[in-house]
């Protein structure tokens, strides 16, 4: 479990985010949505220790995040933020060993190999593990990335908007691999997505954000309402029953 007790960060001596109570279940998939600004990515780089609290306290799996050594919450948790630019060229197989760092110090085992093996296939990579990150597509690169994560074999794994820059069918078939790990390898996955669609159909929770609050937290079918997506993203919306579950329309 992911719990938020009073956390607050201040920008310029005004609140921007908080105070926040949250717990977030563990295992499935939970989503982050909310309009552009909300908060949601200070506060899932915040879970992940990338980003310092102002006041209260986030755990994870009942790990204080400000007070664990980083070598034992990198143990727990794995983050994938927005930014990823290597400068040094790599190829996919050198990227998703990096996931291992944590665990081998810089020194590959059999076992570490093994892993890095296991996640390049689990992201159907295997053809493209030894092409340069700078020869593959947008889609393909955001693949690696996400493998790297999965290889650093975190129960919890925390993933800042991985559909960015990817169309529609890339889209579908990132959320279908992290719906896999999920059940599969047992990941507890949080992820901030901006289309509201993408979180009513693959997550098992949805926190919706605004203000920097968290204004409904709950099951899709909680969160999939013209009452509640209208007060979340300011703008009429209007949830109809699709062949797969409710959708959002807006326009």
């Amino acid at each position: 479990m992911i719990t938020l007790e009073g956390v607050r960060k201040d920008y310029g001596g005004e609140v921007t985010i908080g105070p926040v109570d949250l717990e977030i279940p563990r295992g499935g998939v939970t989503a982050l949505v909310g309009p552009n600004g909300a908060g949601k990515s200070t506060l899932l780089t915040m879970v992940g220790r990338l980003l310092g609290l102002d006041a209260g306290t986030i755990e994870v799996a009942g790990y204080d995040v400000t007070r664990t050594p980083s070598k034992d919450l990198a143990k727990v948790v794995s983050v994938l933020r927005q930014e990823n630019h290597f400068v040094t060229r790599l190829t996919v197989r050198q990227l998703v060993a990096f996931g291992r760092f944590p665990h081998s110090r810089g020194r590959l085992t059999a076992a570490d190999e093994e892993f890095v093996s296991r996640s390049i296939d689990f992201l159907d990579l295997t053809d493209l593990e030894h092409r340069y990150l700078d020869q593959l597509s947008g889609g393909q690169r955001q693949r690696a990335y996400v493998a790297m994560v999965l290889c650093q074999d975190t129960e919890y794994v925390l993933l800042d908007e991985p559909l960015n820059n990817l169309d529609m069918r890339h889209s579908v078939q990132m959320m279908k691999h992290l719906r896999r790990a999920a059940a599969e390898l047992d990941r507890t996955i949080v992820i901030v997505l901006h289309d509201i669609n993408f979180a009513g159909h693959y997550a098992d929770h949805i926190c919706a954000v605004k203000d920097g609050t968290v204004v409904e937290f709950g099951p899709p079918e909680r969160i999939m309402t013209d009452e509640v997506l209208t007060k979340v993203f300011d703008t009429p919306v209007t949830v109809v029953e699709g062949p797969n579950g409710p959708l959002a329309v807006y326009y």
